[in-house]
């Protein structure tokens, strides 16, 4: 395999770089309050739950609309979505870089807002969603003109859905969904949610499992309150479905298929949140090495210290064999299919998500009293990156996913 980057994609990068530069950092420059030490206060909306603010949501949404004008923001989109179809090498690259440049609205962290759409709900519609979905929905989704939720968690179901307790009855033309949703992101904003129920089957299998695109205004859907998090604003909301009434149009894909939706959704994210997390790893091993070249103790440039040297060590090399075996997973991916390699996946998602939370850890330590503070971004991208071995599948269900390819358990 060539491991060299393609010329097309370096380009790329350069001109998003002026991009930003010109266009992005200047918003940022403009209301430094959401980007500083205060950037929790000022995004998060105390007296509603502890959702984003609306200001804060129009800072998003103006940088997202200016990098789609500018032809930035649908790359990675077929081109039937007014995209350029960006492989999976290209996305990895561009992933890496855009964290590698540290938090800003360019990459922006609480809510994965980035110049470079990651929309696998746009991909999850494109893929299984019927013409009048498609034309209801996917165009304003891409747009940004309006949102969508994915209901797939249950309070008492995380990494087990094919347990879900979520269920859907037919009743005469419609369906009926009762049941509960945990962690069900962006429904504060949202039009639809994609709501996961089981229609048929047993307990533990998927099949019997449907998906369907619930109207969050719906009777009987209900938001009782958001989960504050580590990492705030919050946007994950507890939701209740009440005998919720859909038309039999609003199922997407198959009866009974609906986790093929799902699978789709996490298993575009798990690559992309790895070289995500290898790029604010990288940031954060970059700082600290300037700093040990910045700062003397007790007579000496931090740099001369072993002890120091061999912490940064450490956590460099780690991001050198991450970073290869991402490039080579996503070039399987490109070439053999998104799920030939899943357990090479879960491989890079579990090491990267780990190396981001030990740099920002260990930059935190190097920088000493101003490493823990708010007014560097240690602990910011911390928090943030703590969720992703939480998220698109914990540590624990990658290791099975990765076991399943080693003792062949699916086989059996």
């Amino acid at each position: 395999m060539d491991m060299s980057i393609p010329a097309d994609v370096t380009a790329f990068i350069a001109d998003l770089d002026r991009f930003i530069d010109e266009e992005i950092k200047p918003i940022e420059e403009a209301n430094p309050e959401y980007f500083d030490h205060r950037r929790e206060f000022s995004r998060t909306d105390v007296e509603r739950g502890g959702i984003p603010t609306r200001r804060w949501r129009e800072i998003m949404h103006e940088a997202r609309v200016r990098a789609d004008k500018a032809g930035f923001y649908r790359y990675p989109l077929p081109e039937a979505l007014g995209g350029k179809g960006g492989s999976n090498v290209a996305m990895a690259v561009i992933r890496e870089h855009l964290a590698h440049r540290g938090p800003g609205l360019h990459a922006e962290l609480s809510h994965e807002a980035s110049m470079v759409a990651n929309l696998p709900l746009a991909l999850v519609l494109h893929e299984y969603g019927t013409d009048e979905q498609k034309e209801a929905y996917l165009e304003r989704l891409v747009s940004g003109d309006m949102e969508m939720a994915f209901g797939l968690t249950e309070p008492n179901h995380g990494s087990d859905a094919t347990w879900l307790e979520t269920r859907a009855v037919r009743d005469g033309d419609d369906w009926v969904i009762t049941g509960a949703k945990r962690w069900n992101s962006v429904v504060d904003v949202s039009e639809i949610d994609l709501v996961f129920a089981r229609t048929s089957g047993q307990d533990g299998k998927a099949e019997g499992i449907s998906a369907f695109l619930v109207p969050t205004a719906a009777e009987g859907f209900e938001v009782p309150f958001y989960w504050w998090t580590f990492n705030m604003p919050t946007d994950h909301a507890e939701v209740r479905l009440n005998g919720v009434r859909v038309p039999a149009a609003a199922m997407i894909g198959e009866e009974g298929r609906g986790l093929d939706c799902a699978q789709l959704f996490v298993h575009e994210n798990r690559i992309r949140q790895a070289a995500s997390s290898l790029g604010a790893a990288q940031f954060c091993i970059d700082k600290a090495l300037e700093y040990t070249e910045e700062r003397s103790l007790f007579g000496q440039k931090m740099r001369d210290y072993q002890g120091v040297q061999w912490q940064l060590v450490e956590l460099q090399t780690e991001a050198e064999l991450v970073r290869n075996t991402i490039l080579r997973t996503a070039w399987e991916m490109d070439n053999h299919g998104k799920t030939a390699v899943s357990d090479k996946v879960a491989m890079v998602n579990v090491r990267g998500n780990r190396l981001a939370c030990d740099a920002a850890d260990r930059a935190m330590q190097i920088h000493g009293g101003v490493g823990y503070s708010r007014h560097y971004p240690f602990e910011h991208i911390y928090r943030h990156h703590r969720r992703y071995r939480i998220t698109e599948g914990s540590d624990e269900l990658q290791y099975r996913r990765i076991a399943a390819g080693m003792w062949d358990f699916r086989s059996r």
